[in-house]
């Protein structure tokens, strides 16, 4: 960060903490948000869960910035499962929330902590929305500040409710909790510096839509695409800048790329905007997936053939992370259909994973060593493949869980009941869809494994730092790498790259967003 924050939050530190001056001056700020990202491409319904926010450690209260301001953390919006978000949950999350906030009336700044990948049935723009209200709350001269997932969409209602906006800038996400960060640094440098709401934010709408597969930040072109994002920040009278991809298993008009840029020089501003977005179009055609990608039964040959360990295999179509199910079985039926790994001596596959509660008691009633079968997969989303019917060798069974252990997990997540089953030489994950699941204790060590496949695009650090080889398998289900095939109705055409062939080049107009004070004057 070009700018440091540290005379600015001594200076406002320097009254003892315990003094009503101190108390007096310290700024009231709220915190809220929305964390899903979820695909509208598949059956499955979910409820949105207003969760109590966690601080983070960056403002623990004996921390610099923790100490800047008095901080009224109230909800987080997180899922319950996958799919669209029931409008029903997403009201009432929405009404709680709001309740919250009156209640800690008044403020001088707001933080949205959103991710922008949340679709809501019934809803085009649900963050949008959700800021909207507040807004109508707290009143449009708080100063807000909203941070964001570079897979996230900061619609024209988004950016209108955001004085400063910030993303992240790498894929995988390694930079989540600098750009959090970075949003909050940038919000108390303009409270405690006087200067408020920077005067001109440029947003640009840039008509490709990838996923996150296809523009992996650890290669070109996104490598170089977001270098550039710091340079446009130290440009003179530039607070921050930021690159959207998007998300693409989206269905709304607010899907597609979006560059912004902050601060308090037009001109400055508009150029770095209109930079990054050229930038962004020009680079269009080099964008491909991170590692080879093939159909499944080729990865498999590969694999198969390989000397290399462990060689990874992604199942991308599949991916939770990114928005799908994980419950889709049309990956693992085929996988325990090849005679390679019918025997026991096999080359192993571990697999990452698949839901099955009803395994996890099977495995439990006959313990570890014992032999268990039942369905697994495809409680829903059934549409590629029915559950697998799954019989093997325990060996791995998770102990059961106490209430008081399942409350005390962070966002009151429950924990995975997990069991691992063997057959033949494939080791199956069952109980959960994460597709790097709790494997310590287990007695599976995947760095031992000939072959891992996870439910996963790109490979989060865990495993890219283990692979020995690695390739992605283009397969089924809600979040298809195969965009061309994805039924969009709502989406803003022509996009690339599915209507690649038929492509005009875009204005890239720089739009000037006001302020919500600008924009209704009070």
């Amino acid at each position: 960060m070009k700018k440091s924050i540290l005379f600015l939050l001594t200076c406002l530190l320097s009254v003892p903490l315990g003094s009503h001056v101190m108390a007096q001056k310290k700024p009231r700020i709220g915190i809220a948000g929305i964390q899903i990202e979820n695909s509208v491409f598949m059956p499955n319904r979910q409820a949105m869960v207003g969760n109590p926010i966690y601080m983070p450690d960056y403002l623990n209260p004996d921390s610099t910035l923790g100490k800047a301001a008095t901080w009224f953390p109230t909800l987080m919006g997180r899922g319950s499962g996958r799919g669209p978000v029931t409008r029903e949950s997403y009201n009432e999350f929405v009404d709680k929330t709001l309740e919250m906030i009156k209640e800690n009336m008044p403020y001088d700044a707001f933080w949205f902590y959103m991710h922008g990948a949340c679709s809501v049935e019934g809803v085009e723009d649900p963050e949008g929305e959700f800021m909207e209200k507040i807004r109508q709350i707290i009143g449009n001269d708080i100063l807000t500040t909203t941070t964001m997932d570079l897979h996230g969409n900061p619609s024209l209602k988004v950016a209108l409710n955001s004085d400063l906006i910030t993303t992240y800038r790498k894929a995988p996400h390694d930079d989540s909790r600098e750009s959090h960060r970075r949003g909050v640094v940038n919000l108390l440098e303009r409270i405690s510096s006087g200067k408020g709401r920077p005067a001109y934010k440029a947003w640009v709408a840039v008509p490709v839509l990838v996923s996150g597969e296809w523009s992996s930040t650890r290669v070109e072109p996104a490598k170089s695409l977001y270098a550039l994002v710091p340079e446009v920040e130290a440009m003179p009278g530039v607070i921050d800048a930021g690159i959207w991809i998007g998300y693409v298993w989206g269905d709304d008009r607010r899907n597609q790329g979006v560059v912004m840029v902050y601060g308090d020089d037009k001109e400055q501003v508009g150029a770095g905007a209109k930079k990054l977005a050229q930038k962004f179009w020009d680079v269009r055609d080099q964008f491909s997936l991170e590692a080879p990608g093939y159909p499944l039964e080729k990865c498999l040959d590969l694999a198969i053939a390989s000397d290399k360990k462990p060689f990874f295999i992604s199942d991308m179509g599949d991916n939770p992370g990114g928005g799908g199910s994980g419950e889709v079985t049309w990956t693992l039926a085929r996988v325990l259909k090849r005679p390679e790994f019918q025997s026991p001596n096999g080359k192993s596959l571990l697999y990452c994973s698949i839901p099955g509660e009803e395994m996890v008691k099977a495995a439990r009633k006959v313990g570890v060593g014992g032999q268990a079968e039942a369905y697994v997969g495809a409680m829903t989303d059934n549409a590629y493949e029915p559950p697998v019917l799954l019989s093997g060798t325990v060996v791995y069974v998770s102990p059961e869980q106490d209430q008081a252990s399942q409350s005390s997990t962070p966002y009151g997540r429950r924990q995975s009941d997990i069991a691992i089953i063997k057959t033949g030489s494939v080791y199956v994950v069952v109980g959960t869809s994460s597709p790097t699941p709790p494997l310590e204790n287990t007695g599976v060590d995947p760095r031992e494994m000939d072959i891992v496949m996870p439910k996963q695009g790109y490979l989060v650090n865990q495993w890219y730092n283990m692979k020995a080889d690695w390739v992605m398998a283009l397969t089924r289900g809600g979040v298809d790498q195969d965009f061309k095939s994805v039924p969009y109705k709502n989406i803003i055409r022509p996009m690339y790259p599915i209507d690649k062939d038929n492509m005009p080049e875009p204005e890239l107009n720089v739009i000037f967003v006001p302020s919500a004070k600008h924009l209704y004057g009070r």
